[in-house]
């Protein structure tokens, strides 16, 4: 049960301060493993620095988001948050990112994301 609630506060926080762009980087881990930036090239990036570089870029590209669903098993989770997009081709969207993480010692450990990348490589091209 202590896993389950580790992990909620930390989703919590971070989406809380991730939703606002701001101070959510204390939340992962120094080793963190991410998934799912580039489908064309599903090789994890490593490191807490190299996901803060990911989300720089990434946040240019949202204007809001909210969590529609968590469920959590101990130190499992998997988050269907909503994103509203505003590309800088000018084109609006909303859409769904399934975002399946894992947790240990205080910090989120690794994060898988599941999303349309076709529309968002469109949307994203020069």
């Amino acid at each position: 049960m202590k896993k389950s609630t580790e992990i909620m506060q930390l989703l919590e926080t971070y989406y809380e301060r991730f939703a606002a762009k701001s101070d959510w980087e204390g939340t992962i881990a120094d080793d963190f493993r991410f998934t799912g930036g580039d489908m064309a090239n599903p090789a994890p990036i490593f490191g807490k620095q190299a996901y803060i570089q990911v989300i720089q870029r990434f946040s240019r590209a949202f204007s809001a988001m909210r969590i529609k669903e968590m469920i959590i098993q101990d130190s499992h989770a998997c988050v269907i948050a909503n994103y509203d997009f505003k590309f800088p081709n000018g084109k609006e969207i909303n859409g769904n990112v399934a975002e399946v993480w894992t947790a240990e010692n205080g910090k989120l450990q690794s994060l898988i994301i599941y999303f349309d990348t076709l529309t968002f490589a469109n949307n994203t091209k020069p």
